[in-house]
């Protein structure tokens, strides 16, 4: 009988799962000859016939004996299988010959080859326990045999729960996939799949693309790697019922291998909602998103920070933050706002909520993490500066996905379940709690969960809200990943994500040859701050005063709110200096801006030989594509009249709270500390079941960007 080489017959160096026909195994010395049954026989070459010493008439062992060797045909092989531990199944030997035939199988575990008793048919019913090899011997009356091929039953025992799919046909069934790997020059690399299959697949390696052909088992291993294995691989497993392909992963050979861990790029998404039409307003979310924009760019995050957003606004500026995230990315969203929480579940409520929220007023939390994830984010952290206060605790809960347990989400909550997030009057502004003590920690090189408890400590010791305010942190995270790390890019995602582009400085003249310069500064994605300077006047100009203000037939273009610009002057004054303010215009709310917007500067002067008080006037044009350009970013590959907002096409949210609800105020204009009570403030949401995200889609294409 031909039997495995060595005791190593179950191990992936063998090959795929597709083992060595009978002829190669023939090669291999001793076989079993107690396999075959009364006497010990002779080994003849071919499909591994044995011919009897005996079952002939005595000397016509010569031709005859030939003759009958070759009356058994095996025209039926098992075929190796790949399973999951407890899968039934079935495996076939057929055999043709000149007299009935016999058939026995056996089974090789390890070093321990043994007959199965009882298995004499052609099927052998199995049920998957543990990896074994299989052959089978097929006899007829005149004692020729014949054996089938070897073949193995890979059987997983650690297979995730729906696997394989009730209708499974055998195709082929990724159960592992490979993991991104950081390799220096030199060292070994080690790529790992597996796939389940019946038959058992076969594997091909692919790197860049590129078939890889010398790398066609389910571990790809590289002795000495060098910097030209950089690249993103992955692997196709196939056989007869099809194919299915891993993970793409992508593999950093001798780039930053010295650091423990890295990103690919840092993307943030913060959303601060102050001015609300049909509840208080707050007063801390402007400072709160300002100062943590500086501090994650300092820790090297492209950043988009935005004001005041109505429901169609978050969606849209959420949808092109997941589309830009990708495998390896650190992403971290932050929204302050009016929130509210039911059964667990986080909302925020966009400006234009109306009192009563209606069921389509909210952006769940859990939704926007499920779609980072799905991204295959490295670090997806959410900080959420807002209430969660129980409504309505009674109500079924609507239908969102669990989260993957791939160990890369970090949850921090500004405040506990049910109980509300204050702020705090610091100066001349207005600041969260929990932002006032994350500024504090937040580009402290260590774990971000390490980090994010020394925040909630810090609160704890806070005697203004002390038995009112404790923060809370949820977490999956199983690396030790810091928002220190540093990033090694492999994509142009983070490149283009938080680069608005503010429109260059230019110098203006007027008739009298007076000068002034225009800067543009942004301190928050869409609110974008005119200043204008006026330069040395010549002699002949005396007493000036320069103004810069909009036409009166471009009122209704820009969207210049009043009620907010002290708190935004005030934040400008403390990052330029005062003397570059002289004359300041705010264009808020650039992401509805439809048309160019035109600015007209006034400048007022004295003529000393008439003493006369004149008045000139010039006009400078701002291109809507760069004022509102994070909110007008299209997608080149659809007609014109199709484009919709960046975003809005696989990745749209769509979050239902129900009307009935009473929604949570964020505790501030209505909360001052110390000495202040609960708001009794009630208009209570309520969360009816999240409909499919197409509705939202579709008014996002009629509202426009």
């Amino acid at each position: 009988m031909p039997g495995p080489a060595g005791g190593d017959f179950l191990e992936e160096e063998a090959g795929s799962t597709c083992l060595p026909t009978e002829q190669r195994w023939a090669q291999h010395e001793p076989f079993c000859p107690w396999l075959l049954g009364e006497r010990c026989r002779r080994r003849v070459p071919g499909r591994g016939a044995v011919a009897g010493l005996a079952g002939g008439r005595p000397g016509q062992e010569g031709a005859a004996g030939e003759a009958m060797q070759e009356a058994i045909t095996i025209t039926e092989q098992p075929v190796s299988i790949s399973v999951p531990v407890g899968y039934s199944f079935t495996l076939r030997c057929r055999a043709k010959g000149s007299t009935l035939l016999q058939y026995q199988w056996f089974c090789q575990h390890q070093s321990d080859c043994h007959q199965i008793p009882g298995a004499t048919n052609p099927d052998l019913p199995i049920i998957a326990e543990q990896t074994q090899l299989y052959t089978c011997r097929v006899n007829d009356l005149y004692r020729n045999a014949v054996f089938s091929d070897w073949v193995k039953v890979e059987v997983h025992q650690c297979v995730a729960r729906g696997l394989p799919p009730r209708l499974w046909r055998g195709e082929p069934v990724i159960i592992l996939n490979p993991m991104e790997q950081r390799v220096e020059v030199g060292k070994p690399l080690q790529l790992q799949c597996a796939a389940m299959g019946v038959p058992a697949p076969c594997y091909q390696w692919y790197r860049n693309g590129n078939l890889l052909e010398q790398h066609k088992r389910k571990k790809l291993w590289i002795t000495h790697a060098k910097v030209s294995d950089s690249g993103t691989y992955l692997c196709c497993a196939s056989n007869s019922h099809g194919e299915h392909w891993t993970n793409a992963v992508d593999v950093h050979v001798g780039t930053c291998v010295s650091e423990k861990f890295f990103a690919t790029g840092k993307i943030a998404l913060l959303v601060g909602n102050n001015h609300y039409q049909h509840h208080p307003n707050l007063m801390a979310p402007v400072k709160d998103v300002f100062e943590l924009s500086r501090l994650l760019e300092q820790l090297g995050f492209q950043v988009v920070s935005l004001l005041d957003l109505n429901k169609a606004e978050m969606a849209t500026a959420v949808s092109q933050f997941l589309q830009l995230l990708e495998k390896g990315v650190y992403a971290i969203f932050y929204y302050a706002g009016h929130g509210y929480e039911h059964l667990g579940r986080n909302y925020m409520v966009p400006v234009d909520a109306p009192q009563p929220y209606s069921p389509e007023n909210c952006i769940s939390v859990q939704r926007i993490l499920q779609k980072m994830q799905q991204q295959q984010t490295a670090l997806n952290i959410i900080l959420l500066d807002t209430c969660r206060k129980w409504y309505n605790p009674g109500r079924a809960l609507s239908q969102v996905q669990p989260l993957e347990p791939w160990g890369n989400t970090v949850y921090g909550y500004a405040t506990s379940e049910d109980a509300e997030a204050y702020e705090l009057q610091d100066g001349e502004f207005s600041s969260g709690i929990f932002m006032k003590y994350l500024k504090k920690h937040i580009l402290k090189e260590k774990k971000v969960t390490h980090m994010l408890e020394d925040v909630l400590e810090d609160i704890g010791r806070d005697p203004l809200v002390t038995g009112k305010q404790v923060m809370e942190i949820k977490h999956t995270l199983k690396e030790a990943r810091s928002l220190t790390d540093p990033i090694c890019p492999s994509g142009a995602g983070a490149e283009r994500w938080g680069h608005s582009h503010e429109p260059l400085s230019r110098t203006l003249t007027f008739p009298c040859g007076a000068r002034a310069e225009l800067r543009f500064l942004r301190l928050f994605s869409n609110l974008m701050s005119v200043c204008a300077k006026l330069q040395a006047p010549p002699a002949h100009v005396t007493a000036t005063r320069l103004l810069l203000c909009q036409p009166p037939e471009m009122e209704a273009v820009a969207m210049q709110r009043e009620s907010r610009l002290d708190h935004v002057e005030t934040l400008l004054a403390s990052v330029y200096k005062r003397e570059e303010l002289d004359c300041v215009f705010q264009l808020c709310g650039l992401q509805k801006i439809q048309t160019d917007v035109v600015l007209q500067l006034d400048l007022h002067y004295t003529q000393p030989s008439t003493k006369q008080r004149t008045c000139e006037s010039l006009r400078t044009t701002l291109q809507k594509s760069l004022l509102g350009q994070f909110f007008s970013q299209r997608n080149d590959s659809q007609p014109d009249s199709q484009q919709t907002p960046a975003g809005t096409g696989s990745v749209c949210l769509q979050d239902t709270p129900d009307p009935k609800g009473q929604g949570s105020l964020r505790t501030g204009s209505g909360h001052s500390l110390p000495g202040s009570n609960p708001s009794t403030f009630s208009s209570e949401p309520e969360e009816n079941d999240e409909s499919d995200l197409g509705e939202l889609c579709s008014a996002l294409l009629r509202a426009g960007p």
